[in-house]
């Protein structure tokens, strides 16, 4: 079973996991009247009844900090930029719901590989087109990161976003950082009032 974080705590990742260097971090959340446990509400309660009669399109990111700062654009991992520089940390794709059960996006990390010069990982996630469409992330429920293992699927950490988010567009979920040549993981749960990705970069910077 993983550890259940709650928000500002911080855990051991490699730590008393010998071997482990391949893992996922999983992002889901769903559009607010519907449940991940799909079925015939969950059908009827679509995430385009929300939101000016559109869909939640919600994007998850990775900055790659090197001192706790962004440096160069090549740093960001996002749905336009699906695998950094090093080849360390790729990502699955844009799900552009949210519809549906389990992990919404997935960022896979090979932590051995990430150049020396990286310090922190920090996973975001932001409502594309939110000024746009007048979302913001209280019309999102049962948002969660999770990491686990990529050989045993076995899940390590859960941390669920509990918090009231409304009126904020974008959400600094978890960060995996270096400590003792270890890697850590934090509970963040942070929300911005941040429109882009770009205005998330630049409190990096």
């Amino acid at each position: 079973m993983g550890i259940n974080l709650q928000k500002g705590q911080r855990v051991d990742l490699t730590k008393g996991n010998a071997g482990l260097n391949k893992i996922k971090v999983g992002l889901g959340w769903d559009p607010v009247g519907q449940e991940k446990s799909g079925g015939f509400l969950g059908g009827l309660f679509s995430s385009r009844n929300s939101g000016s009669g559109r869909s939640i399109d919600c994007d998850a990111s990775v900055l790659m900090l090197q001192d706790d700062k962004v440096v160069a654009g090549d740093d960001v991992v996002y749905f336009g930029k699906l695998t950094s520089s090093c080849g360390s940390v790729r990502h699955s794709g844009d799900n552009l719901t949210g519809d549906g059960d389990g992990d919404d996006e997935v960022i896979t990390i090979e932590l051995s590989s990430v150049p020396t010069q990286y310090n922190k990982l920090v996973f975001v996630v932001n409502i594309y087109d939110a000024a746009g469409r007048n979302q913001h992330f209280g019309m999102i429920q049962n948002a969660y990161i999770r990491v686990y293992d990529d050989r045993t699927g076995s899940e390590l950490i859960r941390y669920n976003l509990t918090d009231n988010y409304s009126n904020l567009t974008t959400l600094v979920c978890g960060e995996i950082y270096r400590h003792n040549n270890e890697w850590k993981f934090a509970a963040v749960g942070t929300g911005t009032n941040d429109i882009k990705l770009g205005d998330v970069v630049r409190r990096y910077q």
